[in-house]
């Protein structure tokens, strides 16, 4: 069931009106670490100054990403607005532990965020627990939440939503998807044969090798090019990338859901089709004319979309 825009603006109102009391412009920083299936994971948790915050949220990113980008701009949004904010390094990327490296692996990543919720519900036993996931971390957000109690309210920011005929549609087809799928599977027996990673640039304006060439904002040295980046891509992360269903997870869950999106971002229709099959109670806000990218830094669809998840986030 969906909220209309009006009621979905009140929720939001409701939201942060509950949330004055606490919020506010100073938010103090922490460095923290825990583990997950035995490696050390390295985050940033984001704590607004004052009382103890009601509300607490794990923040991920988009695929390939350290938690010193959007992941970490959304945190302190909502460290702003008096909810406290947990963004980490997934196993494998920025200072977390984890071989091999910079492998976009679903499965792994989404063990992570079990581990960060549990880690944050730890450290702020008075808060409840949610989950905010931009972009491909969508998925893992939401298959984490069909996993574990511990979160108990669901955000997607511009949420990419994939299946096998979306999947299909991005890369090429069934050749061009079989032609990535092989390239990763000769990765995966190189690092099991010989601990060699095989991997291409993330990003980058002048290497058409890379991943994603001339892709805004992880291009751009004011955006996302930023120094604590490695700016590498595992190529055996496709097969698992490829193969993810991020639908599956719509059915399972149980927890009230927020998603944020622009039909001028990426897979709106993955996020159209996820809601479909969500039978908790779910609420969107859609933005006119947003890319995907620049719902990861710039400031007008950030400050919407940062209002909304804390609004959601903090009714009652």
């Amino acid at each position: 069931m969906n909220a209309s825009a009006a009621t979905l603006r009140t929720a939001i109102a409701a939201g942060l009106f509950a949330l004055a009391a606490h919020a506010s412009a100073q938010v103090r920083t922490e460095t923290v670490r825990f583990e997950s299936n035995g490696d050390t994971l390295v985050g940033t948790l984001y704590l607004p100054e004052g009382a103890a915050p009601a509300e607490a949220v794990v923040v991920t990113g988009a695929w390939m990403t350290v938690k010193e980008q959007m992941a970490g701009r959304y945190a302190r949004e909502l460290a702003e607005r008096g909810i406290a904010a947990l963004a980490f390094d997934f196993r494998g990327w920025g200072q977390s532990e984890g071989s091999p490296r910079a492998l976009e692996n679903p499965e792994r990543k989404t063990q992570d965020i079990v581990a960060a919720s549990r880690f944050l519900q730890q450290t702020l036993p008075g808060a409840r627990i949610s989950g905010l996931g931009i972009c491909a971390s969508a998925g893992y957000m939401a298959d984490a939440a069909t996993r574990t109690p511990v979160l108990q309210r669901v955000a997607l920011v511009a949420p990419w939503l994939h299946d096998a005929a979306i999947v299909a549609q991005v890369y090429g087809g069934a050749e061009g998807v079989a032609k990535l799928i092989d390239a990763g599977r000769a990765a995966e027996r190189r690092f099991a044969e010989t601990g060699t990673e095989v991997t291409v640039p993330a990003a980058s304006a002048t290497d058409n090798t890379a991943e994603m060439f001339q892709v805004p904002y992880y291009t751009e040295a004011d955006r996302g090019l930023i120094p604590a980046w490695e700016t590498r891509f595992n190529v055996a992360s496709w097969e698992g990338w490829l193969r993810f269903d991020a639908q599956l997870a719509a059915p399972k869950l149980t927890q009230p859901l927020l998603v944020v999106h622009s039909e001028a971002a990426a897979i709106p229709q993955g996020a159209r089709q996820f809601l479909a099959a969500v039978a908790s109670p779910t609420q969107q806000l859609w933005l006119d004319n947003v890319a995907q990218f620049d719902f990861y830094d710039r400031d007008a669809p950030v400050d919407a979309a940062s209002d909304a998840v804390a609004g959601v986030l903090a009714q009652r």
